[in-house]
């Protein structure tokens, strides 16, 4: 009884708190996209974010590996040089296009184009043929399904937005003025189509940051290390494009004590807590369990939405976001199948070497009695 309960623990641990991961990445979504709208600036607040991620997450790296030794060396011109492209996708240009992004849309948008990751990244593998399609395959008919689907919801959430669920009073309160120029199509307030856009961009850098960091790891496997340098190469790209599109000084400047707090808390849930959850339930549930919960954020996001903080939400948006995720589902599906077929086929192909091996050896050791 008692190794029964231990078991259903150890089951309901990972669930409960990846269920936490997301409800707390959707709730600071949700808060950066009031912070923004109430004046502060997106490229400024990326830079603040990230500076505090990377100074905390280069010294927890050494203490996360320490009992570890590699042979390989961090600082060779070819690792440098994915170092710097993993900084730039990975934040430099996925962050500002998704922050700004935001600040043109709103969170269920977030959630929709979040969930249109892994088909982003599915045509990616065909564009650069990494991947081959088998159409009498159920996994790559799935893949292939999913990804149409997902990509028809995020139209519907960019072209239908229907009637409100709840209307955000700060976007009816905030004059046209407030809203800070940071380009020339920012003269108005509401850019929907762009923003989602942006977003989608946002992806598309974020899936190649994936493919980038795949290899890097091949080349030099402790994780975090490789994450701490990347973060920090990415702040620093951040700073020089903040000061590019940011002339005005106080831009810099906090309005208030709960953008301050806002940015800690994102800068530190993002690079350590969040980034070390997702490591330690891949490791423990293998790659496929950390993206089963990303669909988790369109609930949230409704239910947040439209009870606790103060951002519009309309009907349409939802629909649409609920197509992604079905999509989104129906991809994974084909993707985990895929994995457990390559599991199944690695394992019949070292069941055929043991029976070629077995024979051998019998042989072998009827010579030696002879």
């Amino acid at each position: 009884m008692v190794e029964q309960t231990g078991e259903r623990m150890r089951e309901a641990a990972p669930f409960t708190v990846m269920v936490i991961m997301e409800a707390c990445t959707i709730a600071l979504t949700i808060l950066a996209k009031t912070a923004l709208t109430g004046g502060l600036s997106p490229f400024v607040f990326v830079v603040y974010t990230n500076a505090i991620g990377s100074s905390l997450l280069l010294p927890f790296s050494f203490l996360y590996h320490r009992r570890e030794s590699t042979q390989h060396s961090l600082f060779t011109f070819p690792l440098l040089l994915r170092i710097f492209f993993l900084g730039l996708t990975g934040i430099a240009i996925s962050q500002n296009l998704a922050f700004l992004g935001l600040s043109y849309s709103s969170p269920i948008v977030v959630c929709a184009t979040g969930l249109l990751l892994p088909s982003i990244s599915f045509l990616l593998s065909i564009i650069l043929r990494t991947a081959k399609l088998d159409w009498r395959s159920s996994s790559s008919q799935a893949k292939t399904m999913g990804t149409l689907v997902s990509i028809a919801g995020f139209i519907s959430v960019e072209l239908y937005r229907g009637p409100f669920i709840r209307t955000s009073p700060v976007s009816l309160s905030r004059p046209l003025q407030a809203i800070p120029t940071l380009f020339v199509f920012y003269s108005t307030p509401d850019r929907w189509v762009l923003g989602g856009i942006l977003l989608a961009a946002a992806n598309l850098s974020i899936s190649i940051w994936n493919t980038i960091q795949m290899g890097t790891v091949k080349h030099y496997p402790q994780v975090m290390k490789v994450a701490s340098f990347y973060s920090l190469v990415g702040t620093l790209q951040c700073l020089l494009f903040c000061l590019f599109m940011e002339r005005d000084l106080d831009a810099w400047k906090l309005q208030n004590n709960r953008d301050l707090l806002l940015i800690i808390v994102t800068g530190v849930f993002g690079s350590v807590i969040r980034s070390n959850v997702h490591l330690a339930c891949t490791r423990m549930k293998g790659p496929f369990y950390v993206p089963m919960f990303k669909p988790f954020g369109i609930l949230f996001a409704t239910i947040f939405g439209t009870s606790f903080f103060t951002n519009s939400l309309q009907y349409g948006s939802v629909i649409g976001t609920v197509i992604v995720g079905t999509g989104y589902c129906a991809l994974m599906w084909g993707q985990t199948r895929e994995a457990e077929l390559r599991k199944e086929l690695d394992v019949e192909k070292a069941d055929d070497i043991s029976a070629l091996k077995a024979p051998l050896l019998q042989e072998q050791e009827e010579d030696a009695q002879v």
